[in-house]
């Protein structure tokens, strides 16, 4: 996947540090202190423009977010959404998700969102899925006991694969929906290619698994 370059992002990314955390290896175990208390903080990885995050952010004060996404050209406009709104319960890590454990202490998290993941469809790429077992071991290490990991896409293969690997890790599968916006879920936060690919009357799939024991 390619995306277009933005020069100015490096620098703008350094000029607003409060939002987009430098060096968060630094802050392992200690995300309630640089957020300022003891709320739950929830992850979003591949947190992509932002705009599930920073209105998750806003709907729950009481939750503490930290969005998550490798690419600096794409986190740089996650970023002008949170400068935009200016709310506290907000962070965001330009970092690789392989690297979870390296920034979170043990049980530090309290939930994943897996929003729209890059479905990468090639057999030969399937480490590379974010709800492959590595990356399941990943969040089960970082995640409270009996966390939950909350996925949606639009993609059926993804969705059909993931099922079954979180089966295949002996995750409690809590909430399926093979079409989302017709559902009786409420409550719903959707990401800037939810709102593109619902508006084009593809079903949105959707799946709240939990951690046992």
């Amino acid at each position: 996947m390619r995306f277009r370059n933005k020069p100015w992002a490096k620098d703008y990314i350094a000029e607003n540090a409060f939002y987009c955390i430098p060096n968060p290896e630094e802050h392992k175990g200690k995300w309630a202190a640089l957020f300022g208390n003891s709320n739950p903080i929830h992850i979003e990885v591949g947190t992509g423009k932002g705009t599930f995050i920073t209105e998750m952010a806003k709907a729950n004060p009481d939750i503490n977010y930290i969005g998550i996404e490798l690419f600096e050209s794409v986190i740089v406009k996650a970023l002008e959404r949170a400068v935009t709104a200016d709310i506290p319960n907000v962070k965001l890590l330009n970092v690789d998700a392989k690297k979870l454990t390296e920034i979170f202490e043990k049980g530090e998290v309290n939930q994943v969102y897996l929003n729209f993941s890059d479905p990468w469809p090639k057999g030969r790429h399937e480490k590379r899925r974010l709800t492959y077992k590595d990356f399941l071991d990943l969040y089960k290490t970082v995640l409270v006991e009996q966390g939950e990991i909350h996925f949606k896409t639009d993609n059926r293969g993804l969705f059909e694969y993931s099922l079954m690997s979180f089966s295949s890790y002996g995750l409690l599968l809590k909430y399926v929906s093979l079409d989302l916006h017709n559902s009786d879920y409420e409550g719903n936060i959707m990401t800037e290619y939810e709102e593109k690919f619902s508006s084009l009357g593809q079903p949105i799939y959707r799946c709240e698994v939990k951690y046992q024991d």
